[in-house]
């Protein structure tokens, strides 16, 4: 059992760490000041010399292995450099969610028309796109609530529903929606719900309102849509009638390895940030370093860090093996663990810096909100808590006395 990075691992890491240094972080202020002074769903001119320098770099659709050449697990280790800075790196890698998501989906399940419309531009990273699952009326964690209809009408399917948390609407660039609906409520539940392509702009869509996270608008938003009348070609539809379920649980595996990592990049920032603090901050005639309390909370985090990176690693290996399928239970308990650890680490930098931590001084207070929305996103930790407990509830041990 080797625990190294591979050589071509490490050539990208590296690549990507110096990117970061070099360009990444040093883009942070100029990033926030432009959406400060031009409103928080514009575009910052900073990311498309970002994405263009990315692509120079060759950092760009690492987490395509068809693209990349890059496997889960391989990866993995980059996603998590990302995510010390998970507003501004992953897009400028075009490597951010949901596209991720919806690129796979469309490379999975698109026809050729299909991709060739919406998948190379997204791939190119010209357009954006939205994933619309979630709906305000119905516990939406169970999927087979979803309510919002797909009805055949000729040679067009009418979409009618409402839908929310739908991340990416609040940006301009983003041109289509993939919409999950029923088209068939009398099937079996699994075999109910379809999916299918909306242009942003077909008439009856309509954007009720932009979400904010404990108070943050994100540049590209998370909004409530409503769907009336809406009529699209039967030919966007993915895949086959009935697909849906098939298609979210392909889509899904994947993306929760990248939410993960990036997640542990997140918590890896919030503590250098914690150990900074603690050996340059002055308290009680020494460095807060100095103090029992504080050392405890530097290691417990790396503690818990090691040890949530290394069940990250191994699921990305299993599915790179076995496939989504072969993860199932892997996948379900590091959605659960990785944002549990990073919201904990990041809580106790917070503790370290004090009422500064909890300011915009510091990408604590941010990182803090969008860590405990991770504990949401791509489905609530007591659902995956659920599955993993089910599936070990059906394990034969090896012995019981």
């Amino acid at each position: 059992m080797d625990f190294a990075l591979d050589s071509k691992t490490t050539e990208v890491v590296d690549r990507t760490w110096e990117f970061m240094r070099e360009e990444v972080f040093p883009a942070e202020p100029v990033w926030a000041e432009y959406l400060r002074e031009h409103g928080e769903h514009s575009h910052p001119p900073v990311m498309e010399e970002l994405k263009k320098s990315a692509r120079a770099r060759g950092l760009w659709n690492l987490f395509l292995p068809a693209w990349s050449g890059l496997t889960n697990l391989q990866y993995a280790a980059v996603a998590e450099v990302s995510g010390w800075s998970p507003v501004i790196a992953p897009e400028a890698m075009n490597c951010q969610a949901p596209d991720t998501g919806n690129m796979e989906t469309l490379e999975l399940f698109g026809t050729e028309e299909q991709k060739r419309r919406w998948l190379e531009p997204l791939l190119d990273g010209t357009i954006r796109s939205a994933f619309a699952m979630t709906e305000p009326d119905v516990a939406s964690s169970d999927a087979t609530n979803i309510r919002t209809s797909i009805r055949r009408d000729g040679d067009d399917y009418v979409i009618d529903g409402r839908k929310w948390w739908i991340t990416g609407v609040a940006d301009d660039r983003c041109e289509i929606f993939i919409v999950m609906g029923q088209t068939d409520p009398d099937a079996e539940p699994y075999r109910r719900q379809s999916m299918i392509l909306v242009p942003r702009d077909t008439p009856g869509v309509g954007i009720v309102r932009h979400l904010p996270i404990f108070g943050y608008q994100d540049q590209h938003g998370h909004s409530e849509l409503v769907f009336e009348n809406v009529r699209v070609p039967a030919a966007n539809l993915l895949a086959e009638p009935g697909d849906g379920f098939r298609i979210a649980q392909a889509r899904l595996g994947p993306g929760r390895i990248h939410h993960a990592m990036r997640a542990i990049g997140m918590a890896e920032r919030a503590l250098a940030l914690m150990v900074e603090r603690a050996k340059s901050r002055t308290a009680f005639g020494g460095p807060l370093a100095d103090q029992g309390v504080v050392r405890e909370l530097i290691a417990k985090s790396r503690i818990e860090i090691d040890q949530v990176r290394l069940y990250v690693q191994k699921t990305a290996w299993l599915i790179d093996r076995h496939g989504a399928k072969g993860a199932l239970t892997e996948i379900s308990g590091i959605k659960v663990a990785a944002p549990a650890v990073a919201t904990a680490v990041i809580d106790r930098a917070i503790e370290v810096f004090g009422a500064a931590g909890v300011s915009d001084d510091t990408v604590l207070a941010y990182f803090y909100a969008w860590a405990r929305v991770l504990r949401i996103v791509d489905g609530p930790d007591a659902v995956h808590r659920r599955t993993v407990a089910r599936n070990e509830l059906r394990r034969t041990p090896p012995w019981t006395g």
